[in-house]
């Protein structure tokens, strides 16, 4: 899985054209689920979006979770994040899931984040065409790739 999660005072994503969700202050996480990716890295992901303190404290260090500040998550699957630029000018997506396992572990994913003691999670919609609108926070910008810690 990789994860690119933005620290924000604010996202929305708009479905389709019609419905739109909204979070206030917390984090966008854009999600690819690539092949042979496993319910373990799912959790592990899940935890560590929880846990990541990337929040101001009193003395304005990176010090505070999601769960400190009583903070919102956007999940938006991107599998576009999948791309290999290595060769030519089209990327390729080979290494992205198929839309069935990438669905049903996204969905796992966001499961599990809602277990975690976060004020709320809303997601956009697997495969659909999405508008997303961020203020990002800082900025701050991470990336995560669960291949780094293995299957």
């Amino acid at each position: 899985m990789k994860a690119v999660i933005q620290r924000v005072s604010f996202a929305e994503v708009t479905i389709d054209h019609t419905e739109t969700r909204r979070i206030e202050q917390g984090f966008l996480v854009l999600l690819c689920v690539m092949k042979g990716d496993t319910i373990k890295q799912a959790e592990f992901m899940a935890q560590k979006i929880a846990d990541l303190r990337v929040f101001s404290d009193e003395e304005d260090r990176m010090n505070r979770s999601l769960g400190d500040i009583n903070g919102d998550v956007l999940v938006i699957s991107n599998f576009t994040l999948s791309a290999d630029c290595k060769k030519g000018r089209r990327p390729s997506f080979d290494q992205a899931a198929s839309p069935a396992e990438a669905n049903a572990l996204y969905e796992e994913f966001v499961r599990l984040l809602r277990e975690k003691p976060l004020h709320r999670v809303e997601t956009g919609a697997f495969g659909a065409d999405m508008q997303v609108h961020l203020n990002n926070d800082g900025p701050v910008t991470l990336v995560i790739d669960t291949a780094q810690i293995g299957k």
